[in-house]
């Protein structure tokens, strides 16, 4: 909906947002979160060191974490999954490693194991999209995808 002045009405925007570990607004600069150690400097989540007066405060990643809230499900089945399972499971952490060492809020929570093949739980879609793809690229296989935009939600589930 918009303004006379062409502008988004403020109510609108807050609606759009549903993410409860989104931040309202960005933390003063430097943030050093003492879970993790990642540092909000330049607009933005690093891995780079904190200065000794740091404000302090938990990151959305770390939070979520806590609660045990994932953004990320990527569910992993079949018979070649069973016969594959360490090599795939490489497959993921290689992933999470290279995401998270560019994007300190995308991180795996959990490797379980559950009913019919193991599920992997991430902080962030962005993850969880970027391990369904590795694994349907290099493994092939059926790979789902399903978004849910009004939880912020990525469900990933793959099987062969």
């Amino acid at each position: 909906m918009k303004t006379k002045h062409g502008g988004w009405r403020e109510e609108y925007r807050q609606d759009e947002e549903h993410d409860a570990y989104a931040l309202r607004k960005k933390p003063p600069e430097p943030t050093r979160c003492p879970g993790c150690g990642a540092v909000f400097t330049a607009g933005r989540w690093t891995w780079k060191a904190a200065p000794a007066d740091a404000h302090e405060l938990i990151c959305p990643a770390c939070h979520r974490i806590r609660d045990r809230y994932p953004a990320g499900y990527v569910r992993l089945s079949g018979a070649f999954f069973d016969a594959h399972r360490d090599e795939i499971l490489r497959l993921i952490r290689h992933c999470e490693e290279r995401e998270k060492a560019e994007h300190p809020l995308e991180r795996i929570m959990a490797i379980e194991d559950v009913d019919g093949g193991t599920q992997v739980t991430t902080t962030g879609i962005h993850l969880a999209r970027v391990i369904g793809e590795a694994v349907q690229a290099a493994y092939k296989g059926d790979a789902d995808f399903q978004y849910n935009r009004e939880d912020k939600l990525l469900r990933v589930n793959w099987s062969r």
